[in-house]
């Protein structure tokens, strides 16, 4: 059974991003200090992303028109158009069963990118194995929530802990109990 992860980062009054969406606040991978908060490691561990379709649209309108190139990329959306393309296949109709045939099929780590409300349905269903935060030192004042209202209570168990102390970010991998 292959693994869900949401690797993301939040503000530390736990906000995902802007409420205009703006991300403006993340700090900037420095490859020269070698300062990427994990990403190419999980990127390696992953053959699959999965996320709505206003956190795709968000990716696409700052610029970047095939954000994974070399991975099966998912978008859920509510709309019954087929918007997929050689990029990326649009999924609609019932997202949990399609998730969990997903996570049977033999391959690598799944990345669920976000937003909020699919983290949240995730979460609420069990299909979240994992979370790597990384928690970035500024206080957004509101936003998008990591997880939207109505998620239900769940444990988790952390299993490491980094810190980058050049930008004060801390990050923390957490595995479903």
């Amino acid at each position: 059974m292959r693994n869900i992860v949401l690797y993301i980062a939040s503000s530390l009054d736990g906000y995902i991003a802007r409420d205009d969406h703006s991300l403006d606040w993340l700090p900037t991978p420095d490859a020269a200090q070698n300062l990427d908060y994990g990403y190419s490691d999980i990127y390696a561990s992953i053959d699959t992303t999965i996320m709505g379709k206003r956190t795709y649209d968000i990716v696409r309108a700052h610029g970047v028109e095939n954000p994974y190139p070399e991975k099966k990329n998912y978008v859920f959306t509510r709309s019954a158009r087929n918007l997929s393309n050689e990029n990326v296949e649009y999924v609609s109709g019932d997202v949990i069963a399609f998730t969990q045939e997903l996570k049977a099929q033999a391959g690598k780590d799944i990345w669920l990118v976000g937003g909020g409300d699919l983290n949240t349905l995730f979460l609420n269903y069990d299909l979240i194995d994992r979370i790597i935060l990384a928690v970035i030192p500024v206080v957004l004042g509101g936003g998008i929530p990591l997880f939207a209202r109505g998620g239900r209570e769940t444990k988790f168990r952390l299993t490491n802990a980094e810190h980058w102390m050049e930008t004060g970010v801390v990050q923390m991998t957490y595995e479903r109990l």
